[in-house]
C-alpha cells in the first residue's frame, strides 16, 4: 500500500515515447511541474498531452512544447503560450481544442469507466459538425480536421427542465456523443498526499488534477507535504488513493519552486505632496 518513490526518475517509470498524459492544472495553478521537468530531463518525446492549456514558454508543458517533445495536444484553450500558437500554425503540432466544460468532463467519464456521454455543449457547431483544424500544413491549408460526432434528439422534460430553457414545456433538442479520454499516465499535484495515495489539493489549485488523476491507467501524484496514513480526515479527501498509483514528496524548494502566469502590478499611487 505505500505508494511513494523515491525520486522524479523512478515516479516516471515506465513512461515510453509515443504514449499519452493527462497532466494536471489550470494555467500555472496546481501544474505538476517537477514531473513535467523529469520527463524533459528523461528525453521523452512524441508525446500526446491533455491538459487544460499547455503552460507558457519556458514553464509547465510549455517546456516540453519549446523542444518539440509533443505530437500532439487536446486543450480547451491556447492561453499565454506564444509557441504553442506558433507550432499549431506553423502545422508542426496537432492539436484538438475542446470546450473547457466537454474536456472535464471526457477525463472523469474516463476514470469513472464511462465509455461516452451526450452533451449539448457543442451542439450547431464544429464541435459536432467537423471540420475544426486538427493540424495545419506547411502551406496553411487544413491538413487533418475533427470529425463529426453522433448527434441524438433529446427531450428536456419536467419543470426544472422547462425553466431552464425559458419554456413553458419540453422541447426536444440536440445533443453531441462525446468519447470518454483515458491516457497511459497522468501527472498531477496535491497540496496534501498520503502514503496511500490520497489527495487534497488547496484551494484553485484543485481545478483539473482530480480529473486527470482520474484518466490515467497510472497516475502519479507530487505532493508537496507527505502525510501518514489516517492523518487526513477521510471527508476532506479529494481523490481517494485508488486512482493514484506512485506518490512523489517534494522537497521544501521544490513545493515553493510556483509560477504566476502573467504578473499585473499598478503603479504606485502618489500624494500632493510627493507630485
Amino acid at each position: 500500500m505505500d505508494k511513494v518513490v523515491s525520486s522524479p526518475e523512478a515516479a516516471i517509470d515506465g513512461l515510453r515515447d509515443g504514449m499519452s498524459v493527462a497532466v494536471g492544472g489550470f494555467g500555472l495553478c496546481g501544474i505538476p511541474s517537477v514531473l513535467i521537468q523529469a520527463v524533459h530531463a528523461a528525453g521523452l518525446t512524441d508525446l500526446e498531452a491533455v491538459s487544460n492549456n499547455c503552460g507558457v514558454d519556458g514553464w509547465g508543458l510549455g517546456i516540453l512544447l519549446g523542444d518539440k517533445r509533443l505530437r500532439r495536444m487536446v486543450a480547451s484553450y491556447v492561453g499565454e503560450n506564444k509557441e504553442f500558437e506558433r507550432q499549431y500554425l506553423a502545422g508542426e503540432l496537432e492539436v484538438e481544442l475542446t470546450p473547457q466544460g466537454t474536456l472535464a468532463e471526457r477525463l472523469r467519464a474516463g476514470g469513472a469507466g464511462i465509455p461516452a456521454f451526450y452533451t449539448i455543449t457543442g451542439s450547431g457547431t464544429q464541435v459536432a459538425d467537423g471540420g475544426l483544424p486538427w493540424k495545419y500544413a506547411a502551406d496553411g491549408s487544413v491538413e487533418k480536421a475533427s470529425p463529426a460526432k453522433e448527434i441524438k434528439v433529446f427531450a428536456m422534460g419536467g419543470q426544472r427542465a422547462a425553466a431552464f430553457a425559458g419554456e413553458d414545456a419540453a422541447q426536444e433538442r440536440e445533443y453531441v456523443l462525446e468519447e470518454a479520454i483515458v491516457t497511459d499516465f497522468a501527472l498531477v499535484r496535491a497540496w496534501k498526499g498520503d502514503r496511500h495515495g490520497n489527495l487534497v489539493f488547496n484551494k484553485s489549485s484543485r481545478n483539473f488534477n482530480p480529473l486527470a488523476a482520474m484518466a490515467g491507467k497510472i497516475t502519479v501524484a507530487e505532493v508537496e507535504e507527505l502525510v501518514e496514513p489516517g492523518e487526513l480526515d477521510p471527508d476532506q479527501i479529494h481523490l481517494p488513493g485508488i486512482y493514484v498509483h506512485r506518490v512523489l514528496a517534494l522537497t521544501p524548494e521544490q513545493a515553493a519552486d510556483k509560477r504566476i502566469e502573467r504578473r499585473t502590478v499598478r503603479a504606485p499611487e502618489t500624494t500632493e505632496k510627493e507630485s
